[in-house]
């Protein structure tokens, strides 16, 4: 059966010789595997640069279940991205954004709050011309918020502590080591409340900002199974610096 249905690209992985299997979350089907066979042909109907990290699709589907790999009869960019391609800052926070989404969203279910979160930032980073350095930080706070882990910041008066462990901020030193502490704390708090419109306003220096989002890292791991490590954090950071 054909279905119509938005997507985002996380990972595109050759097969055979003219083939690719690309990872995508779906707003219909949530994260589904698409074979896509004669790509690297020189006719091929849909080009691979379709298929860059987090672009945007409108797409045409086959569906037989959630337990296959599926096809795509009709794909194709909507909206064709303006400036993350040619944007070295765009692209290096795209790259990094894009190995942290494909680590953590793995539901085989529609969640369309979750969709439409990540499809409305990538659009809001495609349409903005400055003043970015903050954005992979407020994007991964709030990304926590739909994954079902976002800090409970409901209590944080005199708090010099934020307990990664159990997600909250308190008064007193965690056990074990994933916490952060003052003034770390606070700069945390802070992110938590800032959206994109007003991110600019969050003045951080770039040791700081590299060491919360060192620590952002380690709390999606405390609340991932399997999340791992990071890598292209580290060169978007150089990019940033």
């Amino acid at each position: 059966m054909l279905h119509k249905t938005r997507g985002i690209v996380f990972k595109v992985t050759d097969y055979q010789e003219s083939s690719v299997i690309v990872q995508m979350f779906t707003e219909k089907f949530g994260m589904q595997s698409y074979i896509i066979n004669g790509i690297k042909k020189p006719k091929a109907k849909i080009s691979r640069n379709m298929l860059q990290p987090l672009h945007l699709l409108d797409m045409v589907v086959y569906h037989k279940g959630y337990d296959t790999v599926q096809r795509i009869k009709e794909l194709k960019s909507a909206p064709v991205l303006q400036s993350i391609p040619y944007d070295v800052v765009k692209s290096s926070m795209v790259m990094f954004l894009n190995e942290v989404l494909y680590k953590a969203v793995k539901m085989q279910s529609p969640d369309e709050q979750l969709f439409d979160y990540i499809f409305h930032s990538v659009e809001w980073l495609d349409h903005r011309a400055s003043q970015l350095v903050n954005f992979h930080l407020v994007f991964l706070a709030g990304l926590t918020r739909y994954l079902g882990f976002y800090p409970d910041d409901t209590n944080t008066t005199d708090c010099d502590y934020f307990d990664m462990k159990d997600g909250v901020f308190t008064r007193y030193k965690p056990e074990g080591r994933q916490y952060l502490s003052a003034p770390h704390t606070q700069n945390f708090y802070a992110l938590l409340k800032y959206s994109y419109d007003n991110m600019s306003q969050l003045k951080l220096a770039n040791d700081e900002r590299r060491y919360l989002i060192n620590k952002l890292m380690d709390y999606y791991a405390q609340h991932i199974e399997g999340f791992g490590n990071i890598r292209s954090n580290e060169i978007l950071e150089e990019v940033l610096s």
